[in-house]
This record gives structure tokens, C-alpha cells and sequence, in this order.
């Protein structure tokens, strides 16, 4: 499942940010690529916001004819458009992979060592040790004790679970007026066990202009990162 209904206001582009280009290609495209050389895009879930329904199913079509991809509305919030995503899977899967739309440069291997920590313990989530000092403060402007470093890790995507086990956490949370940013913390928070499967640094987030030149850089000088056909390799 992809997650792509955000408008990507602070980019700037007018269009939804999955839209957006990089390298000359659709963000979401460039994303979906990375999935498809892994054999997993098949009956993949793509949430979008609904009024671009249409210039979603154009650029998908054209870049992935003859692929069936099944397009589900979002809602105002992400964690409403993930629940909208999960109810529309089909009923014989059985591990969903959850990986946003805006992180084009997702690694293989963190993809598959995802898929094997969600078999094994019901979640697991992509992310990176933190390298900075993360500094916490009061309500007031001022420093709290500083957390230790050594167990603190950036979160990243895909986050990967059993099906029943993250629509539980997110049944859950309905009832009690949850809310999460992630889909590991709502796991985490229903009482699961969620694997942390360490990603790379240039599975970066497209957020900000300068993400955006960011990642072209990147697909025009590093070869890792450029669109081209990859031999199907099944996790």
C-alpha cells in the first residue's frame, strides 16, 4: 500500500506532492519503480486525495500499462487514508507493506528484511539510528534531560505488519481517539511487538524544495537511483 494523498503545500507545485516531478518522472512512479523490480506491485493499494482521481489513473496508465493498480480514497488525515488503504486489500493477503509515496529511493534489502521482521514478530518498521543529539523541552522554551542517543532511531517507511495485526492497532485506536504519525507507533501502542529494520540515509522524505533538488541530484549523477530495469528479484 502507498500512501499518496498529500497535497504537498510546502513544495510549492501546485499539483499533489506524489505528482510531482523528479528526473522527469511522477515522485509516486519513480517510488512504485522500486517495488516493482521486487515483483510487489501486484493489486497494490494506492491512496489519493479524490478530486485527482483521475490524473492519477492517467500518469499510472502510462507508466505502468497493462498494470492493475487499485486506487482508494484518502481522508483528511493520514492515519484515515492508511484505515481507508487496509479495508480495501484483498482478502487473501496477508502482509501489507506500507511505504510512502515520497520516499523514492527506498533500498531493496530494506524492503525484504521488513517483509521477514513483519512474518516473524507481526511488525516491523524501516528506520536509521539517530547521528544528532535530540534535545526535549518544556512547555515553557526550556531544556529537559536529554534522552540517550544510543536508543533513539529516525523513523523511515516502509512500515510492514500482518494484516490482522495492524488492523487491530488501528480499531484500537478509533476507540480510544489515537492518533500517530506512523502505523508502528499505533502497533506499538495497542500492546504489539514492532521490529526496527535499518534503513540507509538515502531513503529520504520529500518534503521541502530542497528535498525535491535533492533527489534529482541525485538521480542525474548516481546511477543507483536512476529509472532502468532491474531483474526481478522476489524477497
Amino acid at each position: 500500500m502507498v500512501p499518496a494523498a498529500g497535497q504537498g503545500e510546502r513544495l510549492g507545485q501546485g499539483l499533489p506532492k506524489a505528482l510531482v516531478e523528479i528526473g522527469g518522472e511522477p515522485l509516486l512512479c519513480v517510488t512504485l519503480a522500486r517495488f516493482e523490480s521486487l515483483g510487489l506491485l501486484e493489486s497494490a493499494v494506492i491512496v489519493i486525495a479524490p478530486e485527482s482521481r483521475s490524473v492519477f489513473r492517467t500518469v499510472l496508465d502510462d507508466a505502468f500499462p497493462g498494470r492493475a493498480f487499485q486506487l482508494v480514497d484518502g481522508g483528511h488525515e493520514r492515519q484515515q487514508s492508511v484505515w481507508n488503504g487496509l479495508e480495501a486489500l484483498d482478502s487473501s493477503t496477508e502482509v501489507v507493506v506500507i511505504h510512502d509515496a515520497a520516499r523514492p529511493f527506498v533500498g531493496h534489502d530494506s524492503i525484504r528484511e521488513s517483509i521477514r521482521g513483519a512474518e516473524e514478530v507481526g511488525a516491523a518498521t524501516v528506520a536509521i539510528p539517530c547521528v544528532d543529539t535530540i534535545l526535549c523541552s518544556d512547555d515553557s522554551g526550556f531544556l529537559e534531560p536529554t534522552p540517550d542517543r544510543s536508543k533513539l532511531w529516525s523513523c523511515q517507511t516502509p512500515q510492514t505488519f500482518r494484516v490482522e495485526v495492524v488492523r487491530a492497532a488501528h480499531r484500537r485506536a478509533a476507540e480510544h481517539n489515537w492518533t500517530a504519525t506512523d502505523d508502528a507507533t499505533l502497533v506499538r501502542a495497542s500492546g504489539g511487538t514492532v521490529k526496527l529494520v535499518e534503513g540507509s540515509r538515502e531513503n529520504i522524505k520529500i518534503t521541502t524544495p530542497g528535498d525535491l533538488a535533492y533527489a534529482a541530484f541525485l538521480m542525474e549523477h548516481d546511477e543507483r537511483f536512476r529509472l532502468k530495469p532491474v531483474s526481478a528479484d522476489r524477497p
